[in-house]
């Protein structure tokens, strides 16, 4: 059942591979693949982020891409940029602790106070949300009430946007398609973490546009829950 607490909407944009990968092998910059995408397609995703109020990604996207998740290719001012990092312990050195943007970082309450008070000491943001875990419905709680965030956009890994599906978060998916297989049993699709039993536990979606970007094809979908 979608979650009906007071949330922003929420779009997840990724790109993939024909067969839904979005790196070419576990642990690999999803930034190898990007760089296929057409120079139009990448203004869409910059004109997409000055569009919303804010943007997230994972912790292992931040270690492994090291994002600036800002806007350069479009006109607009910078997202607030929302990490979800239980153990405040994303490197200090990160883009995403440099001033461009705000940056929040969501920890459990069990996060180190020491991590904590340096990541403080960069500038950022910390915002607890959770137990032992991130609670996801009480992180989209708090960027509403606290941050004023009404729109986020998810650039997510496959554990994030399992979590934000899993927990009925998601309204809308956009998908860039890019034209390769990868392959690759270990290699990262667009959701991981499901292990479903039947079709009723599948995730249901409503296409609602496609065109293509420059040479990529775009697919809008509708969550239906």
């Amino acid at each position: 059942m979608i979650n009906r607490i007071t949330r922003p909407h929420v779009l997840i944009m990724s790109e993939m591979t024909v067969d839904g990968k979005l790196t070419l092998w576990k642990g690999a910059s999803s930034k190898i693949l990007m760089q296929f995408m057409d120079p139009e397609t990448e203004v869409l995703l910059h004109k997409t982020r000055a569009e919303y109020d804010a943007i997230m990604v994972g912790s292992n996207t931040i270690r492994i891409d090291n994002s600036m998740l800002t806007v350069r290719l479009a006109e607009g001012k910078n997202p607030i940029r929302v990490i979800p990092n239980r153990g405040a312990d994303i490197p200090l050195d990160s883009n995403v602790l440099g001033p461009d943007a705000q940056t929040v970082i969501a920890v459990s309450e069990g996060a180190p106070p020491e991590r904590v008070a340096a990541l403080r000491k960069k500038g950022a943001d910390v915002l607890v949300a959770g137990k032992k875990d991130i609670d996801y419905p009480l992180l989209m709680t708090l960027l509403y009430e606290q941050y004023n965030v009404r729109t986020l956009m998810v650039e997510g890994g496959p554990t994030l946007n399992y979590y934000m599906f899993k927990n009925g978060l998601v309204d809308e998916l956009r998908l860039i398609h890019l034209p390769f297989i990868v392959g690759g049993a270990d290699t990262p699709s667009l959701v991981g973490g499901m292990h479903i039993n039947s079709v009723d536990e599948m995730f249901h979606l409503s296409l609602k546009n496609h065109y293509m970007c420059g040479k990529n094809l775009v697919t809008e979908y509708d969550i239906l829950y």
